[in-house]
């Protein structure tokens, strides 16, 4: 820019500076984009690294969630099993699901007799068309495998990590200790492992994607804060003849802020699509896996959602870059 065109630029600016106050912040708008542009690959730098932090800051509060809904799903999905003798009544079985169902973690209780569950089982080979076991079932002979089948009952808990109370019962009750199989131990333990390596996930996804995005952060703001840095010593000139001709601090801050504030916005924008492309294309193998993707899915069905999702990230874009660029403004002009 050349000088007399920078003169002229300057007067306008201190005439404006009592303006009318939309004037004001059209031109000090106006001069930021010009800075935008001037500083094209420091501020593309900026975005990107802007970008980054917020897609970051996405993945972890999607990965979290997720996460944590999954274990939740398996925990709803498990149950206990306890094996009778196969001559268990129905009528014993549904006394010892009455007491049972008196503990305070219990939520739900199923039962069936040594013949419910063969016929259970004989079905589920039908539905699967898996003749090889549906043969051998006849073979062996209904009567006979009822005799080995024993009779099941099935508790679903509130709290799967603390079942003593349930253990205390089937272990001291006479009703219990009289049925109870002599072949087929409680599963107490059936997808504790996994559950806890869900939790266990959905704890380190947050922790780290928490700490991924601290970084990214303290990395973006040093770059947006240099970025503004070199901007300032590069139009240090022109900011001394603005304060000669009577310029404003609105006209002297305000477009390095303006400026900032672009590099948040793109980066929210940016950000946003990538993160929903990203989400979308991994959606479907994620649900493959049994992963619960169902509860954010739905979110996102809607558009509002998804308007608010863009606009948030957008909004934490620009604060993130304006906060960097205030604190390089504070540093920095004092010295002109």
């Amino acid at each position: 820019m050349s000088k007399k065109s920078t003169v002229s630029r300057l007067k306008q600016m201190a005439k404006s500076g009592s303006g009318h106050f939309f004037r004001q912040g059209s031109r000090v708008f106006k001069y930021g984009a010009i800075g935008f542009g001037r500083n094209i690959w420091l501020s593309i730098t900026a975005t990107i690294v802007t970008t980054l932090t917020l897609i970051l800051l996405f993945a972890t509060i999607v990965a979290s969630s997720v996460l944590t809904s999954t274990a939740n799903a398996m925990r709803e999905k498990i149950d206990i099993s306890i094996f009778f003798e196969s001559d268990t009544t129905k009528e014993e079985l549904a006394s010892m699901s009455k007491t049972i169902e008196k503990d305070e973690n219990v939520k739900s209780v199923e039962y069936s007799t040594a013949e419910e569950e063969y016929d259970k089982l004989y079905q589920s080979y039908k539905e699967s068309d898996n003749q090889s076991m549906l043969t051998t079932l006849e073979i062996v002979g209904r009567d006979l495998m009822i005799q080995r089948q024993p009779a099941a009952m099935r508790i679903k808990v509130y709290n799967t990590d603390d079942l003593s109370s349930i253990k205390n019962i089937v272990n001291s009750d006479e009703e219990f200790i009289k049925h109870l199989s002599k072949k087929e131990d409680p599963t107490y333990n059936t997808n504790s492992s996994a559950i806890q390596t869900i939790s266990s996930w959905a704890d380190i996804a947050t922790k780290g994607g928490t700490a991924l995005s601290i970084l990214f952060l303290v990395i973006s703001t040093l770059v947006i804060f240099n970025t503004i840095r070199m901007a300032i010593y590069s139009r240090s000139e022109e900011i001394y003849m603005e304060k000669l001709v009577g310029a404003g601090n609105v006209f002297i801050r305000g477009p390095f802020l303006v400026e900032a504030m672009i590099s948040g916005v793109f980066a929210g924008i940016i950000s946003t699509i990538l993160s929903l492309v990203g989400y979308y294309a991994l959606s479907p193998r994620l649900e493959a896996y049994e992963i619960q993707v169902g509860s954010i899915n739905s979110f996102l069905s809607e558009p509002k959602n998804v308007i608010l999702i863009a606009l948030a990230l957008i909004l934490t874009g620009s604060v993130i870059t304006l906060i960097s660029a205030r604190l390089a403004i504070q540093k920095y002009l004092k010295r002109l």
